[in-house]
C-alpha cells in the first residue's frame, strides 16, 4: 500500500486538473493506488512523464486528421485477405472477414453479407448445457421444412403430404401437435396425422393455389426467431460458460427471450444496433468491428483513425456511409464532391443550381492551384505598409 493517504493523492494528482481530462486523471489515481510505497516526489515524477506522454499524443492545429486516418486505414487495407471464414466446420456459419468486411462497414450496409450473433447467456443458463439448449431451441429458426423428410403434393386427391423426421423433431422439441395447429390456422383445408405423416386436404382449391399453399407451408415458421437459421453452442473455456453463436441475426427479437444476458450479446448487423439501440451503441459497434477486422489480419492501426471515421459517420445521429450517398456526397463543396465519384453530374446539377464554392477545403484548392488550408497553410501574414517606429517610417530604420 502507497505510504500516501487516498485523499493525499487524489490532491496532487488534481493539482494539474487544467493539463488532463478527467478520464485519465481517473486512471492515474486507480493505476497508482496499486503501487506500494509512493511518495510525493515519485508521484510528481510519474505525473511528469504522463504529462509529457500527453502531450506528444495531441493532434497539433492544422493537421491533416482526415487525410492521415484514410491513408492509416486505406494503405493496411490494400494487405488484408478476401476470404470468408467457416466458423467451426459448419458450412451455415460464414463469417465475411478481411477487405469485404471492412467496405461493408464504412459502407454502412443496410443488410450484410453473413449476419451473425454471439449470445452470451445468464446464469444457470450459462453454466447448465441442458438449459442452454433450451434457449438454443428457442432462438432457431424450425420450419415445417426443416423438420420434414419430404413434403408431397397429390393433385389426385388434391392433397399435400408431409413426412415428419423424428429426429430432427426431437432436437428442435417439437411435437405433431404443434405442426397441426400451426397449420390448421392457415384454414386452407382440413389437417390430418397419420404415424409419421401429417395431410392436408385442399379439394377447393385450384391446382395454382394449392402449388401456392405448398410453398407458403414449407417456410411455415413454427418454432424461434425469423432471420436466424442456424445455431451453434460452444464451450467458451476461458469464461467456464455455454455461449451460443448464430447464422443470421436478429437482435430485437433474440433480446426478448428469457435467458439471454442482453448487456453482453453482439451481433455484427450494424444497422440493428442503430435501431434497436440508438446512435452512441453505433459507433461503439463501428470502432469495435472496423478494430477486430485489422487486427484479425495482423495489422496495427491507431484506434484514433477509427473513432474519427466513427464519429464522422454517427456525427449527425444517423448512420451514414462513406462514399457518394453519404458523407462524401454532402461536402459543402462543389468540386470536392465533383472530385469523388460522378463528376459530370455534380457540376451540372451544381451550374443548375447556381451554388458557389467558398474553397474552404483541402480538394477543392489543390484543384485550382491554391495553397490548401493546412498547416502553414491555415495561417495568413498580414502586413501593414504604413507601419512606423519612432515617427519613422520602415523604410527610414537603418538594419
Amino acid at each position: 500500500m502507497s505510504n500516501l493517504s487516498k485523499d493525499q493523492l487524489y490532491a496532487l494528482i488534481n493539482e494539474r486538473e487544467d493539463r488532463f481530462p478527467k478520464s485519465i486523471r481517473s486512471d492515474i489515481f486507480n493505476k497508482l493506488l496499486e503501487l506500494p510505497e509512493l511518495n510525493k516526489q515519485t508521484v510528481r515524477k510519474i505525473l511528469d512523464s504522463v504529462e509529457d506522454a500527453y502531450l506528444r499524443s495531441l493532434v497539433e492545429p492544422g493537421e491533416a486528421i482526415g487525410t492521415v486516418a484514410a491513408q492509416s486505414i486505406g494503405e493496411p487495407g490494400t494487405q488484408m485477405t478476401l476470404k470468408t471464414f467457416h466458423y467451426a466446420g459448419v458450412a451455415e456459419l460464414n463469417v465475411t472477414l478481411g477487405l469485404p468486411r471492412l467496405i461493408e462497414i464504412l459502407d454502412a450496409r443496410k443488410n450484410p453479407a453473413s449476419p451473425y450473433m454471439t449470445v452470451y447467456l445468464e446464469e444457470p443458463f450459462s453454466k447448465d448445457k441442458d438449459k442452454a439448449q433450451e434457449v438454443q431451441r428457442m432462438i432457431e429458426l424450425s420450419t415445417v421444412e426443416s423438420i420434414s423428410d419430404d413434403i408431397t403434393v397429390d393433385l389426385a386427391l388434391m392433397q399435400i403430404k408431409i413426412s415428419l423426421n423424428d429426429i430432427l423433431m426431437n432436437d428442435k422439441g417439437l411435437t405433431p401437435e404443434l405442426i397441426i395447429e400451426k397449420l390448421s390456422k392457415l384454414k386452407k383445408g382440413e389437417v390430418t396425422h397419420s404415424k409419421n405423416e401429417i395431410i392436408i386436404d385442399s379439394k377447393d382449391l385450384t391446382i395454382d393455389d394449392i402449388y401456392k399453399l405448398n410453398e407458403k407451408i414449407r417456410d411455415l415458421k413454427l418454432k424461434g426467431v425469423k432471420g436466424i437459421t442456424r445455431v451453434i453452442i460452444s464451450k467458451d473455456q476461458e469464461l467456464d460458460e455455454w455461449v451460443l453463436f448464430t447464422a443470421g441475426s436478429n437482435l430485437p427479437d433474440v433480446l426478448s427471450i428469457p435467458g439471454v444476458d442482453p448487456t453482453r450479446i453482439k451481433t455484427n448487423h450494424i444497422q440493428e444496433i442503430r435501431d434497436t439501440l440508438g446512435i452512441e451503441a453505433t459507433r461503439q459497434a463501428i470502432i469495435d468491428e472496423a478494430t477486430a477486422v485489422l487486427q484479425d489480419q495482423g495489422l496495427d492501426v491507431d484506434i484514433r483513425h477509427i473513432m474519427l471515421v466513427s464519429d464522422i459517420m454517427t456525427q449527425d445521429g444517423n448512420l451514414r456511409q462513406i462514399g457518394r450517398h453519404g458523407i462524401s456526397g454532402e461536402k459543402e463543396s462543389v468540386l470536392a464532391r465533383a472530385s469523388f465519384e460522378v463528376t459530370v453530374k455534380h457540376l451540372l446539377n451544381s451550374a443548375a443550381r447556381g451554388e458557389r464554392d467558398k474553397l474552404r477545403g483541402i480538394t477543392e484548392n489543390v484543384i485550382i492551384g491554391q495553397i490548401i488550408p493546412l498547416g502553414t497553410g491555415t495561417v495568413d501574414l498580414i502586413m501593414w505598409s504604413g507601419y512606423q517606429r519612432d515617427n519613422k517610417s520602415v523604410e527610414d530604420v537603418k538594419p
